[in-house]
Order: C-alpha cells, then sequence, then structure tokens
C-alpha cells in the first residue's frame, strides 16, 4: 500500500465511526443494522461490523455504505475489496453524502483506486463543499487558488477558503488572512486581515501573531 493510500484511508477511517468534519463523533442514525454495526465496529468487532453495514447499505443507507466502503478498502474484518469499497462509496456520494463526496475528490486528486482527475476532484469537492464540509470548502478553494483541475479564479479561492475559516481552519484562515492583506481575489482590508491573521494565531499558526502585528504598524505607523 502506497504512502497516499494509506494517508486517504487515515481520513476515511476518521469517521468510520459517524464522526463530523472535526472528528466529534455524531450518534447513529435511526437504523437498527447501522446502530449495532456501529457497537460492534466500536469493540473491534470487524467482520460483525462489515456485515450489519452491509445490510443497511443494501437498503440505501448512505453513511452505512461509506462505512462499508472504508472496510472493503481498509480489508477490516475480511479481504481487501477495492473496487467493491469504490462502487459503495459512490453510492454514498451520489446519494449526497457530504464526506463520502469529500473522500471520492481526493481519491480523484491523488489517483488512487481511480484514474487521476483533477477535474472530478474539483467536481467532488465542491457538492461537499456546499454542504459545509469544511475539508472539502479548503481543498475547492485550493482547487482554485493554484488553477487545478478548474481555472484559477482568486475570487472563488477567497470564498471557500473564508467559509472555511469561519468554520475554523487554522490554514484557510491565515491564507484569507494574506489575500486581505494584498487584494487577492477580494477587495484589499487590513482590518479583516489582522481578524483573520488573529484567528490564525488563536488556531495554533505560530507565524500568524507575527504578520497580524506587521499589519497592524500599515494600519497604524507610528
Amino acid at each position: 500500500m502506497t504512502a497516499s493510500r494509506r494517508l486517504i484511508l487515515a481520513v476515511f477511517l476518521t469517521f468510520a465511526l459517524g464522526a463530523g468534519s472535526a472528528g466529534t463523533p455524531s450518534p447513529p442514525a435511526e437504523d437498527q443494522d447501522f446502530a449495532a454495526g456501529w457497537r460492534a465496529y466500536s469493540a473491534a468487532d470487524y467482520g460483525h461490523a462489515r456485515s450489519l453495514y452491509r445490510k443497511a447499505a443494501e437498503r440505501g443507507h448512505t453513511l452505512a455504505q461509506f462505512n462499508l466502503s472504508v472496510m472493503l478498502i481498509e480489508g477490516q474484518g475480511g479481504a481487501v475489496d477495492s473496487k467493491e469499497g469504490l462502487e459503495w462509496l459512490r453510492k454514498a456520494a451520489d446519494g449526497g453524502l457530504a464526506r463520502a463526496q469529500y473522500s471520492l475528490g481526493v481519491f480523484y486528486d491523488r489517483g488512487e483506486i481511480v484514474p487521476k482527475s483533477t477535474t472530478e476532484a474539483t467536481a467532488w469537492y465542491a457538492k461537499a463543499a456546499a454542504q459545509g464540509w469544511r475539508d472539502a470548502q479548503v481543498s475547492l478553494a485550493t482547487q482554485y487558488y493554484l488553477g487545478r483541475g478548474a481555472p484559477k479564479d482568486f475570487k472563488e479561492a477567497a470564498k471557500w477558503y473564508e467559509r472555511a475559516a469561519q468554520q475554523g481552519d487554522e490554514g484557510a484562515s491565515y491564507i484569507i488572512a494574506s489575500m486581505y492583506e494584498h487584494g487577492d481575489g477580494v477587495m484589499q482590508d487590513l482590518q479583516v486581515a489582522v481578524y483573520w491573521y488573529t484567528q490564525a494565531a488563536a488556531y495554533g499558526d505560530p507565524t500568524a501573531e507575527i504578520k497580524a502585528r506587521e499589519v497592524l504598524k500599515k494600519l497604524h505607523p507610528e
């Protein structure tokens, strides 16, 4: 298994028990097989969890479809089956599950399991970002910022970085601060730049506090 494949699976497994974008477990949805699968997975009874998730997945339960896809791709509770795992991942993504849409975008971006396509990656990131999935918002912003899988568009990049920053993303906070500082994709606004640098510093960025002080000096020169 490649290093990038392991990274993707690590991202997947963050959500295997129904965790949200910030990694906080959420209660199982109202489906008996899914709920039982969640309990089995929590108890490391992976074979039982896989079979229970499959039952719920076959009834169209999107989170069960996603969790089953993770287990198939990872080989938890049985043999690795990336082909079937991808099929269930697509079903969950087509069913509107934001975390599945984002994860499918990651696979296309990295060329793992599917042929590499930055255009497809951008399309899936956009679907998840529109639903408020923070990591997808960051990824979509980066696609526009770099012109990767989409035309270079600083305005669109700024929009999505700011939305991710509003959800507490450290890196997005720093980048949108820089964009406001220099007027890239947004009207230059040093006060807003200071705000976002300060937020990035609060989230743990070691250089953001220095940048905030630098911009404050521009606002209030001695």
